[in-house]
């Protein structure tokens, strides 16, 4: 018993419960079917490129990792969640094939502006709107879900309003590539590492983690302690649209074009589920971005899963919003309370025997 609570008390011990069960479920499912029990973990080399069940999850569950980033640090350091980065994604994405592409042009071949100055100016936006929600929740402490929420309501018109009304095809063989392969591997999980290592690596070797977490716990502390409290949540917001912006760059190339209604539709759900199966708690403070990572390929894992059982697309968010619920009921300090009640009722039991 004792040694089970030692290991319950992992910091990844949730993300990779859960990851672990989801493939549970996967070779349960392949032997149930007939076929290979470990069809989950085959990988094989078609033309040059990786393929297999967990390279597509990688692959297809680079933006929400790429999200879940910035989610993390949004959650720590306001206590709150910024419920616009699918919107936000989608708006980036609109930007960029519309910069691509020309203003009022449905589909080209041809760049009209040079690659970089498109990519580029699909994440400047991205950090604006997070600059914009950074402003509302930092300096003008409006609640952080009513903030983002102005965004998740906009940005997608906002970025039908760039394509004229359509849906920009932008089928230029560079603009593919981010969303393509890079030698055997897919672009995307390449970007979501690259994205992972930087924010990681400014985490450990700054003390911008330290700041991020301290303002969490308390705010008005840590402006006390000399830390500017409103500057670092402002900062959070801008990584957190920066991520947003380069998940809808990766999201657009992959499809060759800008879908305001259906890019990025519902990853905020994602995004805040990842954080949340990660072990960090929605309540701020301290985190851990390597659960978020686990727990952003985990969601993707489930919704292959999923897939796979004949659940449809429409239905699989109710599944999500069940594993938040259940979640979150996990982390309330009531259900924490009652646990601990239970374990000192049992320790006094087996005293008393």
């Amino acid at each position: 018993m004792a040694k089970l609570k030692k290991i319950t008390q992992i910091p990844l011990f949730l993300p990779i419960f859960c990851m672990l069960l989801v493939m549970t479920v996967n070779i349960i499912y392949d032997a149930a079917s007939g076929n290979f029990a470990f069809n989950f973990f085959t990988i094989s080399l078609r033309n040059g490129v990786l393929y297999g069940r967990l390279i597509d999850i990688l692959n297809r569950g680079s933006e929400i990792a790429i999200l879940a980033i910035g989610m993390t640090l949004v959650v720590s350091a306001s206590a709150g969640t910024d419920i616009s980065v699918g919107s936000v994604m989608s708006l980036s994405a609109s930007f960029c094939c519309m910069l691509l592409a020309g203003y009022g042009v449905a589909s080209t071949v041809d760049l009209a502006v040079p690659l970089l100055a498109g990519v580029l100016g699909g994440i400047l936006l991205a950090c604006v709107c997070g600059a914009f929600n950074g402003f509302l929740v930092a300096y003008l402490n409006v609640q952080p879900m009513v903030a983002t929420l102005i965004l998740f309501s906009a940005a997608r018109a906002i970025g039908l309003l760039l394509c004229n009304n359509l849906i920009v095809y932008v089928r230029n063989e560079s603009f593919q590539f981010f969303g393509g392969f890079c030698g055997f591997l897919p672009t995307p999980i390449v970007i979501a590492a690259i994205c992972i290592l930087v924010v990681a690596v400014l985490l450990k070797k700054t003390a911008l983690g330290l700041y991020i977490q301290s303002v969490g716990i308390n705010k008005k502390a840590s402006r006390i302690a000399g830390l500017n409290s409103e500057r670092i949540i402002f900062l959070c917001y801008v990584v957190c649209g920066l991520m947003a912006g380069i998940a809808g760059v990766v999201a657009s190339s992959r499809i060759s074009s800008a879908d305001s209604n259906n890019i990025g539709l519902n990853y905020e759900l994602d995004a805040i589920l990842a954080v949340a199966l990660g072990g960090n708690s929605l309540g701020g403070g301290k985190f851990n971005l390597a659960g978020s990572i686990i727990g952003a390929y985990t969601i993707q894992a489930i919704t292959t899963t999923l897939f796979a059982l004949g659940v449809s697309s429409d239905q699989a968010p109710v599944y999500k919003a069940i594993i938040v619920i259940i979640i979150v009921a996990i982390q309330a300090p009531p259900f924490n309370a009652w646990i601990k009640q239970l374990s000192a009722k049992r320790a006094l039991a087996k005293g008393g025997a």
